[in-house]
């Protein structure tokens, strides 16, 4: 079997590949679907609009997501490899061109697009994979899509149930994969079947998030470039740029860091906190897209003051920072203070700031950020001063 065509599609599993540069192509998709939901959020910043871009960002994100636990299995430089994912980056890309009218005249186009990748994976590896294990483990997951997939396109054909209905594919398919994809006579999968390279799956959600940062930098400097970069724009910028740095900041120290390799001790269940960090790397995300969107607001119009913007900038960063205190618990068993007390500070600062301008709402946000970077800091401050006396710092610290 080894050399039949699954044995040259799949890795070696001792040998685990690092993300390969088609994986970072693929990513260039997800740069463009990020830019279109900002700006379906800031055109509908109601309760309503918030959740049809939540469950946009929430299929686009399991294309990500699905993808990259694929990836992790399979060699990217196959040649059936490179054309499946260079598949799943068109369809990405035609769901992401349909995000501002998904649901409207283009329905349909995001539908299909979302089905077709899923669907055609299955077609591309299942006949591939023939003879190998995996092929059963391929056929599962296929089958719940093609399930979930007449949710989508009837979704898309019918207008007055369309959230109801893709809300609904969503969370099967969400829970499919909690549930090891179980089917009648064809069982479910194992832990060892889904099992993944932590180090692999750790650098795909470090440099997604990236990809999320530089949305929010892109917008950013964008909105700035085109506001005449007066003094109130100039600074609202700064406060974007230091939101920014908080964030990366607040991502990687603690935890972020060592997520790949409590999955590696974990074993084959590992795939369960693998999962687990795509769904709390989903609520992350969201969390810099919102403030992308408050930013950009803040940057346009700095000295108004509006509720939605006010909504979107305490939302974003506290659904960032409340999912990473998860992150945080489940790879460290830790909960940081410092974060859990900064979740209702930013509450109370953007409350407090509520008739303020957006600037300066702006600025004490980015300011609790700053604050929660510095106490985490504090502890390995005062370690690096009491150990070192000037001398080299612990690795620890050099590492961040």
């Amino acid at each position: 079997m080894a050399g039949g065509l699954p044995g040259r599609l799949l890795l070696r599993r001792e040998n685990p590949g690092k993300a390969s540069f088609l994986e970072l192509f693929f990513d260039l998709a997800f740069i463009f679907a990020l830019t279109r939901l900002s700006r379906a959020l800031l055109d509908d910043l109601s309760l309503g609009g918030g959740f049809r871009v939540v469950l946009m960002l929430a299929a686009l994100w399991w294309v990500w997501f699905v993808t990259a636990w694929s990836a992790d299995w399979f060699d990217p430089r196959a040649p059936l490899i490179v054309a499946l994912l260079l598949w799943v980056m068109f369809g990405g890309l035609l769901m992401a061109a349909a995000v501002p009218t998904a649901f409207d005249g283009h329905a349909m186009v995001f539908a299909i697009a979302y089905v077709a990748i899923h669907v055609g994976r299955g077609a591309i590896l299942i006949p591939a994979l023939r003879g190998h294990p995996l092929q059963l483990r391929s056929l599962r997951v296929a089958i719940w899509f093609a399930i979930s997939g007449v949710l989508w396109v009837v979704g898309a054909a019918v207008a007055p149930a369309r959230e109801v209905l893709w809300a609904l594919a969503l969370v099967l398919e969400y829970s499919m994969a909690r549930l090891r994809w179980p089917f009648p006579r064809l069982g479910r999968s194992t832990w060892p079947e889904l099992q993944v390279s932590g180090t692999h799956l750790s650098e795909r959600y470090q440099q997604i998030f990236i990809i999320a940062l530089g949305e929010l930098i892109l917008i950013s400097g964008v909105t700035y470039s085109d506001s005449g970069l007066d003094r109130d724009s100039t600074l609202a910028f700064g406060m974007a740029f230091v939101t920014a740095v908080a964030l990366a900041r607040l991502y990687l120290v603690p935890a972020g860091g060592r997520l790949g390799a409590r999955i590696e001790a974990a074993g084959p269940p590992g795939s369960r906190l693998t999962l687990l960090a795509g769904y709390l790397h989903l609520v992350m995300i969201a969390g810099v897209l919102a403030t992308s969107v408050a930013m950009e607001m803040t940057i346009d119009d700095p000295r108004e003051h509006h509720a939605d913007q006010l909504a979107v900038g305490v939302i974003g960063p506290a659904l960032f920072l409340t999912a990473r205190i998860l992150v945080a618990a489940v790879v460290d068993g830790s909960l940081p203070w410092a974060r859990l007390v900064g979740v209702p500070a930013i509450i109370v600062a953007g409350l407090a700031t509520a008739r303020l301008p957006q600037v300066v709402n702006s600025a004490v946000i980015a300011g609790v950020l700053l604050l929660i970077v510095l106490v985490d800091a504090m502890p390995g401050l005062q370690r690096f001063i009491r150990q070192s006396g000037g001398r080299e710092p612990p690795d620890q610290l050099r590492h961040g």
